[in-house]
């Protein structure tokens, strides 16, 4: 379990193919600390560490992983943002986040306002209806807060130091993100189509 609150950021250093698989070689400040078995959320999705050595630690995402999210365009030199799960006498400063990633959003646009920026994004998913005003929502690993929710779009703000702290400050308009929607709405969304007979 994590918090969508980034600890810091990596780089890509290597990607190989595996079968229908990728590996991904990742170097960060962190990486030193982590052991394998250990869990840890890549850009949001959860992901299990498999060796570390050297100031670095391997990963590898499998079909079903590459599929929902947007870890196959990782390249050698992409930024990602890290976070180490909850531990469970710690707080919860961002909000509850498994690292199962629902699917993608594309950016329409990134907004400089005074202080802030406002960026804006269309839902590549069905489950639009997850999405509320003023709710819980994880983008590329961070805990954000929805505004200006449409049928499928929605809004967030980025203040200076989640910018300057995160991979959020290299999106650029079109870029795919990972979306996890809040845990808790994805229960009463199951709940409630099992009550109407539909298999959500």
């Amino acid at each position: 379990m994590f918090t969508g609150i980034i600890e810091t950021t990596g780089e890509v250093i290597s990607v190989e193919n595996q079968g229908t698989n990728l590996r991904f070689t990742i170097k960060s400040e962190i990486s030193p600390q982590l052991k394998a078995d250990q869990s840890v959320a890549h850009n949001g999705v959860c992901l299990t560490v498999e060796e570390v050595n050297n100031g670095i630690h391997r990963v590898t995402a499998i079909s079903e992983t590459l599929q929902k999210t947007n870890l196959g365009s990782w390249r050698p030199g992409t930024r990602i943002n890290l976070e180490r799960c909850l531990k469970m006498n710690g707080r919860l400063d961002g909000h509850i986040v498994q690292g199962h990633t629902d699917g993608t959003a594309t950016c329409l646009s990134i907004d400089p306002l005074e202080g802030s920026f406002e960026i804006r994004f269309r839902l590549n998913s069905p489950d639009a209806g997850l999405v509320i005003e003023k709710g819980s929502i994880c983008i590329n690993g961070i805990s954000l807060t929805c505004f200006k929710v449409k049928e499928n779009c929605f809004s967030v703000g980025i203040i200076p130091y989640t910018f300057a702290h995160t991979n959020i400050s290299e999106l650029k308009q079109a870029d795919l993100v990972n979306i996890e929607f809040d845990v808790i709405g994805k229960y009463i969304q199951r709940m409630i189509g099992l009550r109407l007979g539909k298999n959500v």
